[in-house]
């Protein structure tokens, strides 16, 4: 008898940055959803030789015509409507951002139960904010309410909330006031990454998950590798977005997403600019230690 044919793994349309070298942005989060099971579906909104950690490098920006382009040629083959999600991370232009909202609510319209994962990035305590003119207003203002999670770092979530976070119940409340509610626009889950509030303890990394009844965290020990790799947010967002995929609920995904960016960070070695995601790439699919999500009172 023939082989029964595999079934097709769901499809996980990846908008974002893309380089040669290194592992940020698409080059980050391709192979962490596929050892996760799921397709990825990639559209490139930059092509740079390597990112910024190197220092130099040469590519381009590509403007929203071309995305644009893609997405009409992945509409032709009939594959935008058979994604189950979509991921977004580094805006190079707010334009390119009312491109990732149109074909999010485009798809939508036809699977109502489409996730949408979006990263906000825009800073980071020390950089501050390292994204053009318009871009914080544009995930403040417009994509927030179409997300069904987002993954701010403290930084970036200060941003979006308008003032520092006091402790980790004011961050509890803080995010639930972003929370879609009541029929209102709005992520069902906000993840916060880094956290590191006055009261939590100064040796350890805290990964604050909130939805409208429930609240987590997440505690690694703190590993004071500098420089730190870049890419550790792209990877963190594929892998919390394919274990929820896969079936997990929130606070086990977010344990296994945390668990897995602490057993890379704790393998790079002293000096490299990214992840080990190739060499400790079963680290991903089951992280040799795990950091339980503890259920906030």
């Amino acid at each position: 008898m023939p082989a029964a044919l595999p079934a097709q793994p769901p499809l996980v349309l990846s908008i974002q940055s893309h380089v040669a070298y290194g592992h940020v942005g698409n080059a980050a989060a391709t192979l962490p959803l596929q050892l996760l099971g799921l397709q990825p579906v990639v559209v490139n909104t930059v092509q740079f030789s390597n990112h910024t950690g190197y220092g130099e490098f040469k590519g381009q920006v590509f403007p929203p015509e071309h995305i644009h382009d893609v997405l009409d040629g992945l509409r032709a083959r009939g594959v935008l409507e058979r994604c189950v999600a979509v991921l977004s991370g580094y805006l190079g232009d707010a334009a390119i951002g009312e491109v990732i909202l149109g074909v999010v609510q485009e798809i939508r319209r036809q699977r109502s139960d489409l996730q949408y994962l979006c990263d906000p990035v825009m800073g980071d305590v020390g950089r501050g904010i390292f994204v053009r003119p318009g871009i914080p207003d544009f995930l403040r203002r417009r994509a927030i309410e179409q997300a069904s999670l987002i993954t701010p770092n403290q930084y970036e979530f200060e941003l979006l909330h308008g003032q520092p976070l006091a402790d980790t119940a004011d961050a509890v409340n803080a995010a639930r006031l972003l929370l879609g509610r009541g029929g209102q626009p709005g992520p069902t889950t906000i993840v916060i990454t880094s956290l590191r509030t006055p009261d939590l303890p100064t040796d350890v990394l805290s990964t604050l998950v909130v939805e409208a009844a429930d609240a987590w965290l997440v505690q690694t020990p703190y590993l004071d590798l500098q420089p730190l790799p870049n890419g550790m947010g792209d990877v963190f967002s594929a892998v919390l977005l394919g274990q929820l995929l896969n079936g997990q609920p929130t606070p086990a995904a977010a344990s296994h997403a945390v668990s897995a960016l602490y057993a890379l960070v704790a393998r790079t070695g002293p000096g490299s600019r990214d992840l080990p995601l190739i060499a400790a790439r079963e680290q991903i699919v089951r992280p040799g230690e795990l950091f339980e999500a503890q259920r906030l009172a």
